[in-house]
């Protein structure tokens, strides 16, 4: 098969920054950051169902997740649910392929030459450091892929809904609606399995509800704040299309 239509080659740009971001936001995630201490601000200290200090502490795969989101609407808008859901399946194995091949690399025999350097100043062993950033725990992953999996279908299937209410209006509804609720989804899922049934851990209910609200209430902020981009996307793709062919697609991709 060759991409010579426009369509396809769409289909291609946007499959392509959808798995690329969410296999990023996999890999970045291991490192959290201080939201507020970021922007320069103090942190709210928030109590919350009685767990103290809460504060916007967030990993860095949420970079990523705006684009993935706006990609699965983009796709769902113009290509329908059926190809959301394959490149969401696509997306969650060969994430689960990437930690497999990072597993194999992690048992490699470092070379003695590469594994004590000096960086910033200051004295690393580089092997730990690999498996460190990159090791991340069984529970993790398992929890990460399935609220992806159960973030992805839920969005597909919200958005579908909204449109059928709605018809091609309304955009910002669908989109921003259905991304929402998937990542209230999503927020409590990953915390649940990673952090309440890994024994490692095992949170109290108290801690993921909290943790998860925090997370939440941040996405929530941020999904609103992306919407105009959404709306730009949106533009660009019917400039590049073409009135007639972008209408088509909407209206095939809404039949299912």
């Amino acid at each position: 098969m060759t991409f010579k239509t426009k369509e396809s080659r769409l289909l291609l740009v946007l499959g392509s920054f959808f798995v690329a971001n969410a296999i990023l936001s996999e890999f970045i995630g291991v490192k959290l950051f201080s939201v507020e201490e970021t922007l320069g601000i103090k942190k709210f200290d928030i109590n919350l169902l009685g767990v103290p200090n809460l504060s916007f502490v967030m990993s860095a795969g949420v970079l990523t997740w705006p684009i993935i989101f706006i990609m699965t609407d983009i796709i769902n808008e113009y290509f329908g649910v059926k190809q959301v859901r394959f490149l969401s399946i696509l997306t969650s194995i060969l994430i689960a392929f990437a930690f497999i091949v990072v597993w194999g690399s992690m048992h490699l025999s470092a070379a003695d030459f590469w594994v004590h350097q000096k960086i910033n100043g200051e004295d690393l062993n580089m092997n730990n450091a690999f498996a460190g950033i990159f090791g991340q725990g069984m529970w993790i992953i398992v929890g990460s892929i399935t609220a992806f999996i159960i973030g992805q279908l839920a969005d597909v299937l919200i958005f579908h809904r909204i449109k059928k209410i709605t018809g091609e209006r309304a955009l910002w509804l669908r989109a921003t609606g259905s991304t929402l609720v998937s990542q209230l989804i999503d927020s409590f899922v990953v915390i649940f399995i990673a952090f309440y049934l890994n024994p490692q851990y095992h949170y109290s209910w108290q801690m993921v509800a909290a943790i998860g609200l925090v997370n939440y209430t941040y996405k929530f902020i941020v999904a609103i704040l992306m919407t105009p981009i959404l709306y730009i996307v949106h533009t660009i793709i019917d400039g590049y299309l073409g009135k007639d062919l972008a209408h088509k697609l909407i209206k095939m991709a809404g039949r299912g």
